[in-house]
C-alpha cells in the first residue's frame, strides 16, 4: 500500500523533485514557518540509535505546527514483540506519517507496504536519502547550481554513499567514490545510478585512490569506515581503510576551497585527522543543521493534503 508521498531512495524522486524539495527548504531557512501540519502528527519509529535524524525531524514537526511521537526499540519490538504488518496498520491509524530508522532495508520496504499512510527512510542498512538531501542543499548554499559540480566520496561504499550517488546522478553532479576493492558499492546499485546519469549527464567514476577520485572536485566527502551493527569488523576495517583518511594533504588535492563535508558521527583519528570538523573549508555543521530544513520540506511533501 506503499503511497506516492512515501520516501524510501533518493531515487523515489525526480530531479524536479530534488529541486523543489532544496527550494521549499531554502524557503523554511530563511522564515518561512507557518503553521502546515497543525493538527497533525508523525511516528519516529527508530530500530538504531540517532541524534541529528531524531531532534531535526522532531522540531521539524514542531516548528511546521504538527506533533512528533518517539517509538524506541523498547516500545514497539518492531517483528519481534510486535509483526511490523501489525504495527504499521496499528500507526497508520494514529498518524499521518512514519518516519522510521530500522536495520534492514526490507524491513522498511515492508513497513510502507502494510502502511496507510506515508513511510519516509530515516535511514537504513541501505540508504540514508534525508541526509543526501540536505547534503545537495548545504552543497546548493555554499557552491551555487548543482549540476557540473563534482563530488568526491572517500570510504566505505555505505548507505550514506549510495544514497549520496543517487542524488548526484539525478541532478546532474558528477561524482568520483574512492574505496577499497571489497568495500565498494555492487554493480547494481551503480548501474541505478548510471541510469540515472544518463539522462542528467552526470559522469561517474569507481576508483580505488584517494586523490584520484578529490582532484577537480567541489566537493570532499567521507563517513565512518565502521557503520552501526558493524562493530566486530572494526579493526578488520581499520587496516583496510588506513589509506582513506580525509585530512589537510588530501583535501589540498581537490579544488581550491573546496568543501569538507561529513554525516556525523565521526571518528577522529580514523575515517578522518584530527581537527578536521573545524577546518577552514569544512561544512559539517551546516549539513547537520540542513538536516532540519530538508526535513521540513519532506514533511510537506509527504503530510500536505
Amino acid at each position: 500500500m506503499a503511497t506516492s508521498r512515501t520516501l524510501l531512495s533518493v531515487a523515489d524522486l525526480d530531479p524536479d523533485g530534488v529541486r523543489d524539495l532544496i527550494e521549499r527548504a531554502e524557503s523554511l531557512k530563511q522564515g518561512e514557518t507557518p503553521p502546515h501540519l497543525s493538527g497533525k502528527a508523525i511516528a519516529l519509529l527508530f530500530e538504531k540509535p540517532s541524534l541529528r535524524t531524531r531532534v531535526s525531524f522532531d522540531v521539524a514537526m514542531w516548528q511546521l505546527g504538527g506533533h512528533a511521537i518517539y517509538l524506541s526499540p523498547a516500545d514497539v519490538g518492531l517483528g519481534k514483540r510486535e509483526s511490523v504488518s501489525d504495527v504499521a496498520r496499528t500507526l497508520s491509524r494514529y498518524v499521518q506519517a512514519i518516519v522510521a530508522r530500522t536495520s534492514s532495508h526490507q524491513t522498511l520496504e515492508f513497513l510502507a507496504e502494510e502502511a496507510g499512510v506515508p513511510v519516509i527512510n530515516a535511514l537504513s542498512d541501505q540508504e540514508h536519502p534525508c541526509q543526501a538531501l540536505g547534503d545537495l542543499l548545504t552543497i546548493t548554499e555554499k557552491k551555487g547550481p548543482l549540476p557540473g559540480l563534482k563530488v568526491a566520496f572517500v570510504g566505505d561504499g555505505n548507505n550514506v554513499a549510495l544514497s549520496l550517488l543517487l542524488a548526484a546522478s539525478l541532478v546532474g553532479m558528477h561524482i568520483s567514490i574512492a574505496s577499497p576493492p571489497s568495500y565498494s558499492l555492487t554493480s547494481d546499485e551503480v548501474e541505478k545510478a548510471e541510469a540515472l546519469a544518463r539522462q542528467s549527464g552526470s559522469r561517474i567514476s569507481l576508483v580505488t585512490e584517494p586523490r584520484e577520485a578529490v582532484q577537480g572536485a567541489d566537493v570532499v566527502y567521507t563517513d565512518v569506515w565502521t557503520s552501526m551493527g558493524q562493530e566486530d569488523e572494526a579493526h578488520k576495517r581499520r587496516l583496510a581503510f588506513a589509506q582513506y583518511q580525509v585530512n589537510p594533504h588530501l583535501l589540498a588535492a581537490a579544488k581550491p576551497g573546496a568543501l569538507f563535508m561529513h554525516p556525523l558521527p565521526a571518528h577522529h583519528g580514523e575515517e578522518i585527522s584530527e581537527g578536521m570538523l573545524d577546518h577552514p573549508q569544512s561544512a559539517v555543521f551546516d549539513q547537520a543543521e540542513n538536516r532540519l530544513h530538508i526535513q521540513k520540506a519532506i514533511l510537506l511533501r509527504s503530510l500536505s493534503a
